[in-house]
């Protein structure tokens, strides 16, 4: 598999509404998940650079698919449905709650996940639950505490320790600010999702 050296070329691919239905699974990826309205998408524009990449919108739970952004044939991103959202129909949930544990769970060419959580509001139990999940199933996880322009410097500082305290017990899980309207950590996280994606098959 040919390494990369930026995300910027990412276009997008494939929407997927069942497991059935995605790309071969075979090269690497790395998946994006956060509850509906955590800057997901923003975050995942703001990586490859790109300002409408992955759709925004001001109301929760647009996502309603399993994304595929390609930089390659046989490297890509991944945008999943978000997930904490509401007045998403009860059936739909457990369809995508489902459809997202088969995704995590059979996936081979998974190299890790980018977790989003607002930074005023983070570690909620279904937050929890995805990351115990991917730590118990050996799957890397790099947290993103986005919206970290709505703090100062030293309540970013402290909310970002606060988290890594709470999952210190978690050896797999980093955790860093960020945020796309400001830039905060978007160098950093970049630099982590490429790291993944350029590793050989068996470096997770």
């Amino acid at each position: 598999m040919s390494k990369i050296n930026s995300l910027n070329s990412a276009r997008f691919e494939l929407a997927a509404h069942r497991i059935s239905q995605l790309l071969p699974d075979s090269g690497a990826e790395v998946a994006f998940a956060g509850r509906s309205n955590s800057g997901k998408s923003s975050a995942l524009n703001a990586l490859t650079n790109h300002t409408r990449l992955a759709r925004t919108s001001k109301v929760p739970g647009r996502t309603q698919q399993i994304i595929f952004f390609s930089m390659t044939p046989e490297v890509r991103l991944v945008d999943l449905p978000g997930y904490g959202y509401a007045k998403v129909p009860e059936k739909l949930k457990i369809h995508w709650s489902k459809t997202i544990e088969e995704y995590l769970t059979t996936r081979n060419s998974l190299r890790g996940l980018i977790q989003t959580m607002d930074i005023r509001h983070p570690l909620r139990p279904q937050d929890v639950q995805l990351l115990d999940w991917c730590n118990h199933s050996g799957l890397r996880v790099r947290l993103l505490l986005t919206k970290a322009d709505k703090l100062g410097g030293s309540r970013i500082r402290a909310a970002v320790e606060a988290v890594r305290k709470s999952l210190a017990e978690q050896p797999l899980v980093s955790v860093q600010a960020f945020s796309s309207t400001k830039g905060i950590g978007v160098v950093e996280a970049r630099q982590c999702v490429l790291q993944w994606l350029n590793e050989d098959e068996n470096a997770n």
